[in-house]
């Protein structure tokens, strides 16, 4: 997080410099495709999933633009699940470590993870009047929404990532159809599953495509 307002201070700042430079606000909506695919690790064990959402996604946007180049902040105010559903399984255990007779124990896993706090700085070259192409840095916290038998708890995590696409406008309306590649996460449980002395963690892997309608006043 500290790296990425380092390079946004620096950035505004450059293009504030530059006389030319307009301030203009705006308002987004993007029909947003999330693919995740995550495995949780518990001792020896694996549990893989791929999970997908739809979902129409509000921002808003400050830009600083110049002849050709501009510069721009977008926020995304609401949250948005990963997942269209939350993930449900129950594991039954069939033995205990350390138990002289077998026993039977079922546990019910619930898990979705949410994403808040999305930023996105971007940057924007135009090669004709009207078609340009985006590229930029996002970054968002990801929340972690578990109700897991095994006891497991995880926390929060920031994740960064990388945007690209193009775009046409007509000056003030533009629509853009861009792709995020966000880096790998790696959470580890603040509680350790009964019987088990490693923290059990979750690996996972996020990206977005969005087709997004903006309008600049």
């Amino acid at each position: 997080m500290k790296n990425f307002w380092i390079i946004l201070s620096i950035s505004f700042m450059l293009l504030v410099a530059n006389a030319n430079a307009d301030v203009r606000f705006g308002v987004s909506a993007a029909y947003t495709q999330v693919e995740a695919d995550g495995t949780e690790t518990e001792g020896g064990e694996k549990n893989s999933a791929s999970v997908s959402n739809d979902v129409v996604i509000p921002s808003i946007f400050v830009e600083l633009s110049g002849e050709r180049f501009s510069l721009g902040l977008d926020y995304i105010p609401l949250d948005a699940d990963v997942s269209n559903k939350t993930k449900k399984r129950t594991d039954t255990e069939t033995s205990v470590t350390g138990t002289t007779t077998q026993t039977s124990t079922s546990r019910t896993q619930q898990a979705q993870a949410e994403i808040s706090d999305h930023f996105t700085l971007y940057a924007t070259m135009a090669l004709t009047d009207t078609f340009y192409l985006k590229g930029g840095m996002a970054q968002f916290t990801l929340n972690t929404e578990e109700s897991l038998g095994t006891g497991s708890k995880y926390g929060n995590v920031d994740v960064d990532g990388f945007v690209y696409g193009f775009g046409f406008t007509d000056g003030n309306s533009r629509l853009e159809l861009a792709y995020t590649d966000y880096e790998d996460i790696s959470v580890s449980s603040s509680v350790a599953r009964t019987g088990v002395t490693t923290n059990n963690s979750i690996s996972a892997d996020l990206d977005t495509l969005s087709l997004k309608y903006s309008y600049a006043f």
